[in-house]
């Protein structure tokens, strides 16, 4: 079968705001890369057609010609919340510009929406729910839908879900995601700014699931079981990225991959033995990074660690983020500075229980952490997460699709007045970091290491200077 894999444009910024988001960070849509290697390797012929792409066209119209001109039988969505509605409409131009194709959604959205999309949107002939490379290959093969774990479809208009499906056991059997498929690549998917110090980069997931209950993290796909590639298969895919595509730095983005230490130990003894000539960035959580575990990843090739920390305010961890404590937040920061890495910090504004006060400890804890690098996501709450069933007990929800990126303040907590209170507290937060003294000195002394971001910035100047003035706090 012939299987068209869409990764829409969907909605990436801002309403009204300068898109700076495939300047700035053009991510590989991962998921359908994996999806595509294993259709292949089951005998399928699959392509891959990103909307975001370097090399893409603009416009829906011109996306559904491009995917018709492919002749598919099948073709398929990965969509997030905000992208779900471009996909809908590029998946109704493409039944209209030839109604024997068939449409399957997966991703988070679906995921945590489940089988009400179907009843909603005509133009879906199936869900896919969780993972979707044996699901997509068994739908392709033409087994008996009826049959096929994972998939919601329809009975003469009645709308059916089969039972889940089992995860794949062994990450390992997968093959490498197929990276080949994307026009452009890796040039053309740059990596955050500033991250890295040689290029291309290229991304790369060790791990699927979770074991820790965060509220506002979207578990839908991948559930709370916690499952990885072998050190191993992560050294020969670093090498094939190096070998194959010529990739210098590869960002990790595993919530949690360094939580198996025997898996790590033996994948830096790898680096270190046998280099590839790759520098990594990962992340680590917040006190289970010791000094010798930071020793084993410096020498492995790591230059930048994050650390998910949320906020500042121990109360709003005590409920969002169990387990995670203020002083050890500290004490984590400090540990990976002193070993010599780089350590940005993430954080987010706007969750449940959230107040002025809170935002005000969050941004002065930011602060005395003296970070190389922080990232401020706007709260959103998805159908997926555990926050979802009681978010409006919780405030007020603009349950605006295409809004929810965690670029756009769609919840309002209780305490504080309006979103233009939060869209202006974040602002300054984002500007008082940037306009550190403290933090500008340590950016001017790497401003040479990083001259190929610096390039990249230069080029499209005016694009960065519009985006810029998105953070400059209201006049009253």
């Amino acid at each position: 079968m012939r299987i068209v894999l869409v990764h829409p444009t969907g909605s990436n910024w801002i309403p009204g705001k300068k898109d700076i988001t495939a300047v700035a960070n053009r991510m590989v849509p991962l998921g359908l890369l994996s999806i595509a290697a294993y259709l292949e390797r089951e005998g399928h012929t699959a392509y891959v057609h990103d909307c975001l792409g370097p090399k893409a066209v603009s416009g829906n119209a011109a996306h559904v010609q491009s995917v018709l001109s492919l002749d598919p039988d099948l073709v398929g969505f990965s969509a997030t919340t905000s992208g779900f509605l471009d996909a809908c409409d590029l998946a109704a131009r493409i039944k209209a510009g030839d109604p024997r194709i068939e449409v399957v959604f997966g991703g988070v959205h679906v995921s945590g929406m489940g089988d009400v999309l179907l009843e909603r949107f005509r133009q879906i002939d199936y869900l896919c729910m969780g993972e979707g490379e044996a699901t997509l290959a068994e739908l392709a093969s033409g087994r008996n839908v009826s049959e096929i774990a994972g998939l919601a479809w329809r009975d003469n208009g009645r709308v059916v879900t089969n039972p889940p499906r089992t995860h794949i056991p062994d990450m390992d059997t997968l093959p490498f995601p197929a990276y080949e498929k994307l026009d452009g690549f890796p040039e053309g998917y740059n990596l955050p700014l500033f991250s890295y110090i040689h290029t291309p980069g290229a991304t790369m997931i060790t791990s699927r699931g979770c074991p820790y209950q965060c509220s506002y993290c979207d578990r839908s796909v991948f559930k709370r079981g916690y499952r990885f590639n072998s050190a191993e298969y992560i050294y020969d895919h670093i090498k094939y990225l190096r070998n194959r595509f010529h990739v210098r730095h590869i960002n990790i983005y595993d919530d949690l991959f360094t939580a198996d230490r025997p898996r790590i130990r033996k994948l830096c003894e790898l680096l270190i033995s046998q280099p590839p000539g790759v520098q990594f960035n990962c992340a680590v959580r917040v006190g289970h990074a010791d000094e010798a575990l930071l020793e084993m990843l410096k020498q492995a090739g790591a230059l930048q660690v994050s650390v998910g920390v949320e906020s500042g305010d121990p109360d709003l961890l005590a409920v969002h983020k169990p387990g995670v404590y203020i002083g050890a937040v500290r004490d984590t920061v400090d540990r990976i500075k002193k070993s010599g890495l780089r350590v940005k910090g993430l954080f987010m504004m706007g969750l449940p229980g959230e107040t002025v006060e809170s935002i005000k400890k969050t941004g002065d804890f930011v602060m005395s952490l003296e970070l190389d690098d922080m990232n401020m996501t706007k709260f959103t709450p998805f159908p997926g997460a555990p926050v979802w069933k009681t978010i409006r007990e919780e405030g007020t929800l603009d349950e605006d699709w295409r809004k929810m990126n965690c670029l756009n303040f769609v919840f309002l907590p209780k305490a504080v007045d309006s979103i233009e209170t939060l869209d202006q507290l974040y602002n300054l937060h984002v500007k008082r970091f940037y306009s550190d003294p403290k933090w500008r000195k340590r950016f001017r002394g790497r401003l040479w290491e990083h001259r190929k971001s610096l390039w990249c910035l230069i080029r499209s100047l005016p694009t960065f200077l519009s985006a810029m003035r998105t953070f400059e706090p209201k006049k009253e």
